[in-house]
């Protein structure tokens, strides 16, 4: 689905669907929850309400203005957030989407473009950007995936031009040294399928083949559910790790395919509703990397849409 085109006339600026999509897109990777996003979104628009209508009429570009304080409210939420995750149970990991729903800010023209905004949402991504300081992780999201200048981030940050283009550079460098992160495809969608049998048939050496020699598996379970508080590296170990929570569950499970920040991952369900979401980084043809989300508070975002 083409999204309509953002309106940027002040008259109607916050009624504009559009808009408020392009505002969740951003608040969305900056912030890694659906919750926070839709939070920070509201409080720019009524910021923006707050107005009188001569403070309005001074405002040039009234989208450009949303931005800015969106973003500004994300930066605040982000150094509050990072004290909170020191002391955070186990591994944090962000809120994931399922289902069809992408938060991409527009269709650009050139179909490069398009690999670039749909990588910027998958949850690998959305993963390794927890490794960036705040003001690093604003300025390379503003400036790397929607565009903006580095003299328009500088004054949502708090600092020069040339320090925000410094703070993108080395964000960068951070993500590089990531596993390359792949956008959706049919060899990917074919290894998640083999991976996916695999966890179904239960068969050890299967689960094994599928696994990169070096795979990595991290999980979040919060305060409530038990899960490997560190991540747990190399196939055998992975895959008996897997397998034995599999078979520990008391109840019936069920795996499936399912959408995840618009890639192919794994929905875990039971008689109750969503358990967890599973997602998987394939490279050379084999799973690399695995992030499980079975911490309940996150996954009732899916339950509240």
């Amino acid at each position: 689905m083409t999204p309509s085109p953002v309106s940027d006339d002040s008259a109607d600026v916050t009624a504009d669907a559009a808009v408020r999509r392009r505002l969740h897109a951003i608040a969305y990777r900056m912030t890694g929850s659906q919750h926070d996003a839709e939070d920070v979104v509201q409080e720019g628009l009524a910021r923006w309400h707050q107005l009188t209508e001569d403070e309005r009429a001074l405002v040039r570009q009234p989208l450009a203005w949303l931005t800015r304080v969106v973003s500004r409210l994300c930066l605040d939420q982000l150094r509050s957030a990072r004290a909170q995750r020191e002391h955070y149970r186990g591994i944090w990991l962000p809120e994931p989407q399922l289902g069809d729903s992408v938060f991409a800010p527009a269709d650009p023209a050139d179909p490069a473009d398009r690999v670039t905004l749909d990588d910027s949402v998958s949850y690998a991504f959305l993963v390794a950007l927890e490794k960036l300081t705040p003001a690093e992780r604003v300025s390379f999201i503003l400036h790397d995936v929607f565009g903006v200048p580095f003299a328009e981030i500088a004054g949502t940050v708090g600092r020069s031009s040339a320090a925000c283009r410094q703070l993108a550079v080395t964000a960068r460098a951070h993500l590089a040294a990531e596993p390359r992160f792949d956008v959706a495809g049919a060899e990917r969608d074919r290894v998640v399928a083999v991976f996916l049998d695999a966890c179904r048939g239960g068969d050890l050496r299967d689960l094994v083949a599928v696994l990169d020699p070096n795979v990595v598996s991290v999980a979040d379970g919060g305060e409530q559910i038990r899960v490997a508080r560190r991540p747990v590296v190399g196939a055998e170990a992975v895959a008996t790790y897997l397998l034995g929570v599999l078979a520990a569950q008391g109840r019936q499970v069920t795996l499936s395919l399912e959408q995840i920040n618009g890639r192919a991952g794994i929905a875990v369900h039971d008689s109750t509703g969503l358990l967890g979401a599973v997602d998987l980084v394939v490279i050379g043809g084999r799973v690399a990397r695995i992030a499980i989300q079975v911490n309940p508070e996150k996954l009732n975002a899916q339950v509240d849409d």
